[in-house]
């Protein structure tokens, strides 16, 4: 008797702290409060999830999943919807879309064969994205649920992607072809060389800095009917990319049914018109890249051999390569106003006044070239994003399972967040 009453005590004793612990699972992933106007995001690649968080507060609101192998993600422009990679280094194809304001899933984004989506970018009302495997970039337009325009760069990884406000210039890193791809329109008038303000004698559509002998790549695949125009890679062998199957593509998410363009626009303004791509040689393992605020350097992260690269926009060409002996260079940011560069490392890198492997980020002023400051965040950082008042800047600590929260006054580690295992991209929203 006493036996069977023991049991029946430790059964019940069981029951509940089962209760108890999937009550506080629950709690946890339950939103907690509404999104703020200024959110945090952060993703977490081994809970696959999206975390929202208050920056006021650094408590994290809401974990939504968001499929497998979450690598980047982007708000919209009104800070309402936020996109999300499904990268698998070529295993997906697909975007998750979540609705920051009301904290929920919405159903994904099929891009067909453009798998391996990576990098991100959101203007013009567009989602801009890279596709690895099929070595090309894409926009997805939301109102039209559709892909309305696809540039294939002939490159191997094209993973990061940044667009210039007009949308007529667009620039990636190729990992494996340790290159940059810079890719514009053609403005009618500017003439076949290259877009208009090219310098005198720029070929746009040649390799630079790269051996002799290798052939110009980029060639545009076949946009939808009446959408973005032809492409011009003179000398090209690039096979073009194709359109995804419109089959199985997921339902309209809200609104009404997707309507065709108004004619005579495109992604990038009226149809029609060249793109050229020049393809500029720099460190190895081409990663994260930014571009000043002036929009006159492309700053290059190469994680192959811890070095920068500087690009001139304007002359399309390295002027400098910065030995920052950052090991795993992985990410790099400017800060708002332009005078600093954050540059994280997976590998981390030499300590100035510190001991080596924790010194995972490193502080470059952008006038001298110099790192002044390498910070102690852990055994190895990814993904930066700045705060929009120059105030803060947050780094992804992935082996250590946390944010980092970096003053930019002071260049110090002032809080952690913990917003799942292995973090990597992060982005802000504003909503308006």
């Amino acid at each position: 008797m006493k036996t069977t009453a023991i049991m029946k005590i430790t059964i019940t004793l069981l029951l509940l702290v089962g209760a108890t612990l999937t009550a506080s699972a629950y709690h946890a992933a339950a939103p907690s409060a509404e999104t703020p106007a200024d959110s945090l995001l952060a993703l977490s690649k081994t809970d696959r999830t999206l975390a929202i968080v208050n920056p006021a507060t650094l408590e994290v609101l809401a974990r939504i999943p968001v499929g497998n192998d979450p690598h980047e993600v982007i708000a919209s422009t009104d800070g309402r919807t936020a996109y999300v990679s499904n990268y698998g280094s070529g295993a997906y194809n697909t975007l998750a879309v979540v609705d920051l304001v009301a904290q929920k899933a919405l159903p994904s984004i099929d891009l067909g064969a453009l798998r391996g989506p990576h990098g991100l970018f959101f203007i013009g009302g567009k989602v801009w994205f890279t596709a690895e495997a099929a070595k090309a970039i894409g926009s997805y337009d939301p109102a039209t649920h559709s892909i309305d325009w696809i540039f294939g760069t002939g490159q191997n990884r094209t993973h990061m992607i940044y667009v210039w406000p007009d949308m007529k210039r667009i620039a990636t890193t190729n990992v494996s072809s340790a290159t940059v791809s810079i890719i514009e329109k053609v403005v009618p008038g500017a003439g076949r060389g290259g877009p208009a303000n090219s310098p005198p004698g720029a070929n746009d559509n040649n390799l630079h800095g790269g051996p002799p002998g290798i052939p110009p790549t980029g060639v545009q695949g076949p946009p939808p009917t009446g959408l973005g125009g032809s492409s011009s890679s003179s000398g090209s062998s690039a096979p073009p990319v194709a359109m995804p199957p419109t089959r199985g593509a997921p339902p309209p998410q809200s609104g009404p049914p997707p309507q065709a363009p108004p004619q005579g626009r495109g992604p990038q303004g009226p149809p029609g018109g060249d793109w050229t791509q020049t393809v500029i040689k720099v460190g190895n393992r081409s990663e994260g890249f930014d571009v000043s605020p002036d929009g006159k350097e492309i700053w290059v992260a190469n994680a192959g051999d811890g070095t920068i690269s500087i690009i001139d926009v304007a002359s399309k060409a390295v002027t400098q390569m910065l030995a920052a002996d950052v090991r795993g260079a992985n990410r790099l940011k400017f800060t708002p106003d332009g005078k600093l560069v954050l540059v994280a490392g997976l590998g981390g890198a030499p300590g100035i006044g510190q001991s080596g492997a924790d010194a995972a980020l490193t502080v470059i002023d952008a006038a001298t070239r110099k790192a002044i400051k390498r910070i102690a965040v852990g055994r190895g950082a990814a993904g930066i994003v700045m705060q929009p008042d120059g105030a803060r800047a947050f780094v992804a600590c992935s082996p250590e399972n946390y944010v980092a929260v970096i003053d930019l006054k002071t260049l110090e580690m002032v809080g952690r967040i913990d917003a799942g295992g292995n973090p990597d991209g992060l982005a802000w929203a504003v909503r308006h």
